[in-house]
């Protein structure tokens, strides 16, 4: 309603509230409370937005933010948000398929990761397929409320049953949450005004028959089959989407997984995270989890170059190589520096971006007395601020035995990069 700048209105207490009063009333008290409890003075938040959210939405969004005192907040698409909380290795390039099955809506989407410069905005994706349908968790609901008047001989239009219409759909959504988990489950008996009462007992089996019975397979199907084929005119197949990732609450639905799991093969779907892969992916993003797995700095060995009679640095890991790696990213052959050496190494920096040869930097410093004084750093010194010496306390850590003769090639180094 918000994003699609719905005009509706609705009277509560006399009043009339439209969708932007009654968003901004809950996500301020969402924030109040939370601020309340961990105190996110301090904090950066991630809010995350719907992928083709339009920039009046994110700027009513961060404007309830300013308004409620959060000072530090930065804007995630939902779909990078959840590719994040389901672990996914995120590269620019990935394709995903995003399935969303919530509690009124059914939407498939399949995103391209964008490079960092084109995500600076906190877009990270791109929308290459979609397709939606009006039907979610409540449709579900319905249904089962439904068969289960029908089971008892009832009509919807008994004023026996209107009484007890929303206590039957309470009981027909926990019926539907239990039948996720387990393979048999029944509504508490609900007494009806005239005598007798509401019940029902239903397996997991009799559920998918119902699902299918109205078509709701056919309709995942379909809703899936139209977002890959709008992918497929931009150039992207089926083959190149790294994995689908099921988030909302219906999505944890046992037969609903199946399908997706028949469309595109069990090892591409991932379902485990289906009410938190968006929130804990956007806590991972401002936490300083890097979006994409690369590397964030060269990584070199310090060596003696003897034309210029001083220490050099070869780059054996440039800054933007994803990981992790299957391959060797690097291969050194390590040699004896002298006649007899017994332990050889090397030294492995992190080398930080430096900064142009021209440009000046000063550093803040105290004196002995407490006064503060701006201090120029010289080239040499702004070089040291960007590196770090990774293994200063074992730099030789390579035992030649027996020892090596000066030049002698020693020990092939191979270098990989992990997962962490």
């Amino acid at each position: 309603y918000i994003s699609n700048r719905s005009p509706i209105k609705i009277r509560i207490d006399e009043r009339e509230v439209t969708p932007f009063q009654a968003g901004r009333d809950f996500l301020t008290s969402v924030l109040a409370i939370a601020s309340q409890e961990i105190g996110l003075k301090n904090e950066e938040v991630a809010l995350s937005v719907p992928v083709e959210a339009y920039e009046h939405y994110e700027n009513w969004l961060t404007g309830v933010a300013e308004a409620v005192g959060i000072l530090r907040f930065r804007l995630i698409d939902e779909p990078s948000a959840a590719a994040l909380g389901y672990g996914a290795h995120v590269q620019p390039g990935n394709v995903y398929l995003i399935f969303d099955f919530g509690g009124g809506t059914l939407h498939a989407s399949v995103i391209l990761m964008e490079n960092e410069e084109a995500a600076l905005s906190g877009k990270r994706c791109r929308v290459l397929g979609k397709a939606g349908k009006t039907i979610g968790g409540s449709r579900l609901d319905q249904w089962l409320f439904q068969e289960i008047l029908h089971r008892n001989q009832r009509l919807d239009s008994d004023e026996e049953i209107r009484q007890v219409s929303t206590t039957l759909l309470v009981a027909c959504e926990q019926l539907k949450e239990q039948l996720s988990f387990q393979e048999a489950a029944a509504i508490m008996p609900i007494p009806l005004a005239g005598g007798g009462a509401l019940q029902a007992e239903f397996t997991r089996a009799d559920f998918e028959e119902l699902l299918d019975q109205n078509e709701l397979f056919a309709e995942i199907n379909q809703t899936v089959r139209s977002a890959v084929n709008q992918a497929r005119e931009r150039g992207y197949s089926e083959d190149d989407i790294q994995a689908v990732l099921m988030v909302g609450g219906s999505s944890q639905i046992p037969s609903v997984q199946r399908t997706l799991r028949q469309f595109f093969g069990k090892d591409k779907v991932f379902f485990n995270r289906p009410l938190d892969a968006v929130a804990r992916g956007a806590a991972a993003f401002v936490a300083g989890v890097d979006f994409y797995d690369h590397i964030q700095h060269d990584y070199a060995i310090r060596y003696v170059n003897p034309q210029k009679g001083n220490y050099d640095y070869r780059v054996l890991v440039q800054r933007g190589t994803p990981y992790p790696t299957n391959d060797p990213v690097a291969r050194l052959n390590i040699k004896a520096s002298y006649d007899g050496q017994h332990q050889l190494g090397i030294a492995i920096y992190e080398m930080g971006q430096q900064r142009p040869s021209e440009s000046t930097s000063v550093e803040l410093v105290f004196d002995p007395g407490g006064a503060a004084r701006l201090v120029r750093l010289s080239p040499h010194e702004q070089q040291d601020r960007t590196l770090f010496w990774m293994n200063e306390n074992s730099p030789t850590f390579l035992i030649a035995e027996p020892p090596a003769s000066a030049g002698q090639a020693r020990f092939e180094v191979e270098f990989f990069i992990d997962a962490n």
